[in-house]
């Protein structure tokens, strides 16, 4: 027992000693020559913010700021100068130190730390007088800013321990030659040289191979020369940290030493490897992700004992191992996004220590095994977006006792319990979209109290609503019960073929499209005024909803996404919904809605989509909609009765890729600005994307466009698309040449108008165009031969109008069939009329029709006028010279009317 006191005694003895070094408090005075030394060394440092302050004679230099001295001799033993930062990159560039390192630093004989690190020494070399610092056992010099040669005199640190380069990737690097000198760093235990050049070093795997002690080996970026295939064996099994990231070593399956690094704990070879994994045992931490892999996933990455493993989005392809169960303690394994095919192996049980998993966006097929079941400590599972199959029992989910979150959306999977069932699992996130969960609702959900999200859509459910999910849905954030037949009547909340259902104000986000639901929204959006509802996404598209929209939306000031498109709803569009500030998409689309579109609407400056196609909307299309909604990306007034002009304020939108004012009764010319909406003028448009992000998540654009003679829904590639529709109106005067600006538009519709003139001439600019309808007009003249090389071109409606001559000829306009061109006087193929006869007539350059080879027909009343008002001119003008007395007289009668007109003025 007395020895254990003595050794308790000893113990905190040691540590009050040790504690007093670390402070740097002494209570014997510093030894004058090494104050002498570290104050001749302060003269050659700059230092802009005064860290060296306490730098003074007559103040003991042990106190002073980054000296530690020995509490027993009282000599320097530690030098901390590093810049006072903990992230390099947001150091003040003022409070780094500089200048020249004074050689005055070996009279310190004791000194053991000594760090320098994160300063700016303007590209100096490293002081070769450092190589004498014979106690030297920490020198870190990283991120300082050194240049030039490391110089070799280091190799006689045969104390060190520590020993940190880093260069700076944003200065010139410091560069070596030869690493031979490290040889002698036999107690040398962490290295780090990244950033250092070392392209000439020839010798650098022996030398490192020959540092027995070694436990943390940092080589990132350091142009390492390719000795790979010459690297057999290693004598690293110290070795629990490695990094050769950004070197370019090449194909992994030459790096067989790392296999035999049984201790390695952490291994970075990021922005690396560009072929196979291989066998690592590896017991903590490994991240491949970014790197290019190609082929398939190698059998013999099965002897994994790391704790996490990450693969995302590195073009994996090939099958899973079978004994994918050796990764006894894995806890998190991430293979998603990349082309991982066949089944789940049914091994995937044993992996007992696993919390997270992620499988989603793979090309996995086949049933989830019920070994699934025996994850005792999964928490994570995300499998969505794959092919799997089959059915799943009570037995796939025997031991999940800590699942809380399942994603598996997008998966035909059908699960098949019993109606009593109870989960052995409180989930907050269910995601089972596209599985089959009907044709009843799914009883066991009620068990789950703390559920968060609920996403069951597309799920075969065609039966009532059960009493239970009064309470169940006012826990919820998020609840998608889209595409589904739910019908029926429950006490409490009303049927889902009635009023809708009672939700928390907390929900954000509301999907109950593709249903039977009906009736009135009054309840739903007006029955709590004094809440303020948290929804930013509300989806009741295609139900049969009926009635006036309520006019309640103030109290819902976070939507971002409104969708009511498709139902039966009447009367105007209510002026409160000009107060939803953060409205970014609105679909009022194939509804009964009348009268003008509100004024108040100008305030939701942050919309990007409009669309009250299919409507009775009337009135003047208002010009603040290009003044006041800069954001609009796709306005759709498609199929309603606006009348007047189209405001030329429209042509502000800059970044609008889609304009649908067809089937309205509009009348006037085409704005001749239109060449301003610059979002067309390419075929891209970056600031578009298709996925409106909301509170929970993301939102998938559609939209419904007459594209190539039809309507077509539009939702994945809906930022990719440009579109003019101004057919079925009244719209008269020229087609503006301006509109042959817009180089990167897909869709140009302007059949069924009174518009006349020529087709410009140019029209073969708009390189991009797919679809281009101008039948049913008063266009005049030849087909532009510029329109042959549209090579996208794969619809064309030129007909019902007053165009003549030939169509040109080329591969791409006579691949349509005639319809594309009757209604005209054209000839030549498709037409019947193969222009033989024309040909046959034209002797010269001219023919009788008084038209040149350019096909313009020449007028011959202005030729007329022409000559009639010169021949006019030059006889009075001649007259006027000729004759004296006739220019007096003339000359007279001007000046009584000057001065009549003066008078009459007066």
């Amino acid at each position: 027992m007395g020895q254990l006191i003595y050794v308790f005694l000893g113990f905190l003895i040691l540590t009050s000693v040790s504690i007093s070094i670390c402070n740097g408090n002494s209570s014997v005075a510093c030894i004058e020559s090494e104050k002498e030394a570290l104050l001749k060394f302060k003269q050659g440092i700059v230092d802009h913010t005064n860290r060296m302050a306490t730098w003074i004679s007559d103040v003991d230099c042990c106190r002073w700021t980054g000296i530690v001295c020995d509490n027993m001799t009282s000599h320097v033993i530690e030098l901390h100068l590093r810049s006072p930062t903990f992230d390099y990159y947001d150091a003040d560039e003022k409070s780094k130190l500089g200048g020249k390192i004074s050689p005055s630093l070996l009279h310190l004989k004791h000194l053991s730390y000594l760090d320098l690190s994160n300063n700016d020494f303007k590209g100096i070399p490293i002081p070769k007088f450092f190589g004498s610092f014979g106690s030297l056992r920490y020198l870190n010099l990283s991120y300082a800013k050194f240049g030039g040669e490391v110089p070799h005199h280091l190799g006689n640190l045969s104390n060190l321990k520590y020993l940190n380069l880093h260069g700076d990737k944003f200065f010139r690097a410091m560069y070596v030659k030869n690493l031979h000198w490290l040889s002698s760093l036999s107690s040398l235990e962490h290295l780090s040289l990244s950033f250092v050049n070392l392209s000439k070093a020839s010798n650098w795997f022996p030398t490192f191979s020959a540092l027995p002690s070694l436990v943390e080996l940092h080589l990132s970026h350091c142009q390492l020369p390719p000795q790979l295939h010459l690297i057999t064996s290693v004598n690293l099994s110290s070795l629990f940290a490695l990094s050769l990231s950004g070197n370019g070593l090449g194909n992994l399956s030459m790096m067989n030493w790392v296999f035999d690094l049984n201790n390695l704990i952490y291994l970075d070879l990021s922005s690396q490897i560009s072929s196979a994994i291989g066998k690592m045992n590896f017991a903590f931490n490994l991240d491949f992700s970014s790197n290019s892999f190609q082929g398939k996933i190698p059998i013999r990455c099965v002897s994994y004992t790391l704790e996490s493993l990450s693969l995302h989005n590195c073009q994996l392809y090939g099958h899973l191992t079978n004994k994918l169960g050796n990764f006894k303690n894995l806890r998190k394994l991430d293979l998603s996004d990349n082309s991982i095919s066949g089944s789940i192996p049914i091994s995937i049980g044993e992996l007992s220590s696993l919390k997270a998993l992620y499988l989603l966006q793979n090309n996995l097929k086949g049933n989830l095994p019920e070994s699934f079941g025996q994850l005792v400590n999964v928490e994570y599972v995300d499998i969505s977006n794959n092919f799997l199959e089959g059915t799943l029992s009570e037995a796939h989910f025997f031991n999940l006792t800590k699942l809380s979150t399942l994603y598996a959306y997008g998966n035909p999977l059908t699960l098949d319990v019993d109606p009593s069932w109870i989960p052995p699992f409180q989930s907050h996130h269910l995601c089972l979209g596209y599985w089959h969960l009907g044709p009843q609702f799914p009883h066991w959900l009620s068990s789950q109290t703390y559920l968060r999200s609920l996403d069951i859509s597309n799920s075969g459910i065609s039966s009532t609503i059960p009493c239970w999910f009064s309470n169940f849905s006012l826990q919820l954030e998020y609840l998608d019960l889209s595409d589904n037949q739910i019908h029926g009547q429950i006490p409490v909340i009303p049927s889902f073929e009635g009023p809708l259902p009672w939700i928390s104000s907390f929900l954000t986000l509301l999907d109950l499209s593709n249903n039977n639901l009906s009736g009135s929204l009054f309840n739903f959006l007006c029955s709590r005024m004094d809440e303020t509802m948290e929804m930013g996404f509300l989806n009741l598209e295609n139900n049969f909803f009926s009635g006036e929209l309520p006019n309640c939306w103030t109290k819902w000031p976070y939507l971002e996404v409104i969708v009511l498109g498709d139902n039966k709803f009447i009367g105007k569009i209510p002026n409160s919904i000009g107060t939803l500030q953060s409205l970014r998409s609105l679909h009022l689309r194939k509804n009964n809605f009348s009268r003008e579109i509100p004024v108040s609407i100008r305030n939701c400056t942050a919309l990007e989509i409009l669309d009250f196609g299919e409507n009775e909307l009337d009135g003047n299309i208002s010009s603040w909609l290009g003044y006041n909604l800069p954001n609009l990306k796709i306005l759709s007034l498609h199929s309603n009765k606006f009348s007047g002009h189209i405001p030329k304020e429209l042509c502000a939108l800059n970044f609008l890729q889609i304009l649908d004012l067809g089937h309205n009764n509009l009348s006037g010319s085409l704005p001749r600005c239109i060449s301003n909406l610059s979002a067309m003028v390419y075929s891209t448009n970056d600031s578009f994307g298709n996925n409106i992000k909301y509170k929970f998540g993301y939102f998938i654009e559609n939209a419904f466009l007459v594209m190539k003679g039809q309507i077509l829904e539009y939702d994945m590639t809906l930022n990719l698309v440009r579109i003019l529709d101004f057919s079925y109106n009244s719209l008269s005067g020229n087609i503006p040449w301006e509109i042959t600006s817009l180089h990167g538009l897909q869709s140009l519709n302007l059949s069924h108008n009174l518009l006349i003139g020529r087709i410009p001439s140019n029209i073969g600019d708009m390189i991009f165009l797919e679809s281009l309808d101008l039948s049913a007009n008063k266009l005049l003249g030849s087909i532009p031969q510029s329109m042959s090389k549209l090579s996208f071109l794969n619809c064309l409606n030129l007909s019902d109008n007053q165009l003549t001559r030939a169509i040109p000829s080329s591969t791409q306009l006579q691949s349509f069939d005639a319809s594309s061109y009757v209604g005209n006087q054209l000839c030549g193929f498709p037409l019947a009329d193969n222009c033989s006869e024309i040909n046959h007539v034209v002797p010269s350059t001219r023919n009788r029709k008084g038209k040149d080879m350019d096909g313009l027909e020449v007028s011959w009343l202005f030729v007329s006028m022409t000559l009639g008002f010169s021949v006019g001119f030059w006889s009075v003008l001649s007259s006027l010279v000729i004759s004296r007395r006739w220019r007096y007289a003339y000359y007279q009668y001007l000046d009584e009317m000057w001065w009549k007109v003066n008078h009459l003025c007066v």
